[in-house]
């Protein structure tokens, strides 16, 4: 047998079941529209939920910046890697969560896994959402941590798991939106838990950050609930259409992490391009509000109309599932759609669980009414 045969073997049987997966190429960039293999498909699987990734605006900061700082960082951020422009993202960053201080990781992934593995010790334990993101799953692993999964969004349920191990430090930690559900954490209920049985609390706002909230500033400003979370975690990626993660909280929490997180201490700082264009989006999330009223708008119109043609999707949030069950069936509806001129992705296992396959749409807050009327039409020929 080759010593390859292991690797064929699971290759074909993730065919076989149609779990096999490919990487899809773009001819432009991330915006409603856009272009594959010179077709062009409404784009209605981006995270870019406010459309920043093209702001003409955001694209000129970055391109000033580009001239005077060049590509590279150079280094790590706690030998050459860190530019001005790093420092005042961060500031930025924690003036727009009302926190102390802030800290950029070079992915959200990365900022999970440091964070937990920075905090969590021998002895301690993490309480997870049974539905958490993998980064926040792969960041209890690294740890020296007792992880405890607890029923999702259920605090009963993490109440009893934790006066299981009462007088044991940890964290409570959670998606603030869960980002294959797009439902939102019983947060009032979190961290009453959290302060009660004197754990620290912690909220990954990836999907929160621009998408819920009166402003758009996440999970605590939708339940006015603002500075109640010990540890705000969150992306650069997504609504705020560039790259990176972070991690805000007291001045004490990011002075610890600077100096025990390996994923931070050991990683190659963002290019200083990327930090502008960061700091230039979120800039225009404050300076521009009607952007995240606008998604929100965009957000009831898609599930009501989705409702009106019999097809189940509801969320508060840019993502909306639409279970189909099995995996070949979301393959195929997912194909059909794209043959129809609209791009949506089919979620499969392991991402969620089996017989759980779903198409997951993601909403821009330039989409129009008549963009979503389109594709609630496609979705009726494929699915019904």
């Amino acid at each position: 047998m080759s010593k390859w045969s292991r690797m064929e073997t699971e290759l074909s049987n993730l065919k076989s079941s149609h779990l096999y997966r490919k990487m899809t190429a773009f001819d432009s960039g991330q915006q409603k529209i856009v272009y594959m293999q010179g077709e062009e498909k409404h784009l209605f699987s981006s995270n870019s939920y406010l459309d920043m990734c093209n702001d003409f605006r955001v694209k000129e900061y970055a391109s000033r910046i580009l001239q005077e700082y060049g590509i590279g960082s150079g280094g790590s951020r706690l030998t050459t890697g860190t530019c001005q422009i790093h420092t005042e993202l961060e500031e930025a960053i924690a003036r727009f969560k009302k926190r102390e201080a802030a800290l950029v990781y070079n992915t959200g992934y990365m900022a999970n896994v440091g964070i937990l593995s920075a905090l969590a010790k021998k002895g301690d334990v993490i309480y997870s959402d049974k539905l958490n993101h993998a980064s926040i799953i792969d960041g209890c692993r690294l740890s020296k941590a007792e992880a405890v999964i607890y029923k999702h969004n259920d605090m009963d349920d993490l109440e009893e798991k934790i006066k299981a191990r009462e007088g044991m430090s940890g964290i409570i930690v959670s998606d603030g939106v869960f980002s294959m559900d797009g439902d939102i954490v019983n947060l009032p209920r979190l961290v009453e838990l959290a302060d009660k049985y004197h754990l620290l609390s912690m909220i990954d706002e990836a999907h929160a950050t621009g998408v819920i909230g009166d402003t758009g500033k996440g999970t605590e400003e939708y339940y006015n609930m603002e500075g109640s979370v010990d540890i705000l975690m969150g992306t650069l990626s997504k609504a705020i259409g560039s790259e990176g993660g972070f991690v805000c909280g007291s001045r004490l929490l990011i002075e610890y992490l600077i100096n025990t997180s390996r994923s931070f201490i050991f990683s190659t700082s963002l290019s200083p391009v990327t930090m502008a264009a960061s700091k230039r989006a979120l800039e225009l999330i404050e300076e521009e509000p009607e952007r995240v009223k606008q998604l929100q708008e965009n957000i009831h119109y898609c599930c009501s109309q989705l409702k009106k043609n019999g097809i189940k999707g509801e969320s508060e949030t840019a993502i909306i599932p639409i279970i189909v069950g099995e995996e070949e069936k979301a393959m195929r509806v997912m194909d059909n759609l794209q043959e129809q001129g609209y791009y949506i992705s089919a979620i499969r296992y392991p991402t969620v669980a089996k017989g759980k396959a779903r198409l997951r749409i993601a909403l821009m807050s330039s989409h129009t009414k008549e963009e979503m009327d389109g594709l609630v039409e496609a979705l009726s020929k494929s699915i019904l």
